[in-house]
């Protein structure tokens, strides 16, 4: 199953986390430069992947500091277990909770 199909806000969704928590690689950074356009044409916002879709999304400005406490608290306990830990499968866990149905518009609870 591709976790992607019929989904196109996943992946960019797991990419703002990523960026809210310091771990987005340049080259996943310089794919979604090259998106921006096709972005804007898709959702009628202009600026970058991010401005997109923060505005795609109406998230609130506060939303890159709370991903970063909970990420902060997830490290932690991680390391306490001694458990490894993938941001990306981090990425994939916040999205997963926190975004449900994944609804352009529909903002943050």
């Amino acid at each position: 199953m591709d976790r992607y199909k019929g989904k196109p806000l996943l992946r960019l969704l797991e990419c703002y986390v990523l960026d809210a928590i310091g771990m987005l690689h340049d080259e996943h950074r310089e794919v979604l430069h090259r998106m921006e356009p096709r972005l804007t044409r898709v959702f009628g916002h202009e600026g970058t992947w991010l401005d997109i879709l923060i505005k795609e999304m109406e998230f609130p400005d506060s939303l890159p500091g709370r991903i970063r406490k909970n990420w902060e608290g997830f490290l932690a306990a991680a390391r306490a277990q001694g458990a490894a830990v993938d941001p990306e499968e981090y990425a994939q866990r916040f999205v997963d909770a926190n975004f449900p149905g994944i609804e352009p518009g529909a903002g943050t609870s």
